[in-house]
């Protein structure tokens, strides 16, 4: 989805009818797409997948909605309780996961294990030279 799109669509979403937040929104939709793409090990000059746009909206909204929250982990006022994720992105995680094993972009690999052994090859005489 083009920025246009997602900040329409944001707009939508959070009934905002003006544009006097659009470069708020713009700033914030920036910085989504910036966190969604370094997640899913994209290159700068790659965009966010189609099938994953619904994700760069709905954390724009979450983050639209804890400004002048951020960095709290819960917020109280008069009765009201508010909790918010350590990160965004928590609750799409698996579909990133997905994305990524899909897309082969999951490759995590300690290295390669080679077992030897060191019985092959011999021959029964060689095993036997000690008599």
């Amino acid at each position: 989805m083009d920025q246009d799109t997602v900040l329409q669509n944001l707009k939508v979403m959070l009934g905002i009818k003006d544009d006097d937040r659009d470069n708020l929104l713009k700033l914030i939709i920036d910085n989504t797409d910036q966190a969604l793409r370094f997640k899913l090990e994209l290159a700068e000059d790659e965009k966010v997948p189609g099938e994953l746009g619904y994700i760069e909206l709905e954390v724009s909204v979450r983050r639209f909605n804890r400004l002048q929250n951020e960095g709290m982990s819960q917020y109280s006022q008069e009765g009201e309780s508010i909790t918010f994720n350590s990160s965004d992105f928590d609750d799409f995680l698996d579909d990133i996961d997905l994305w990524k094993r899909r897309h082969q972009k999951d490759v995590k690999s300690l290295g390669a294990v080679s077992f030897i052994n060191p019985y092959a090859g011999m021959s029964k005489n060689a095993k036997n030279t000690d008599n």
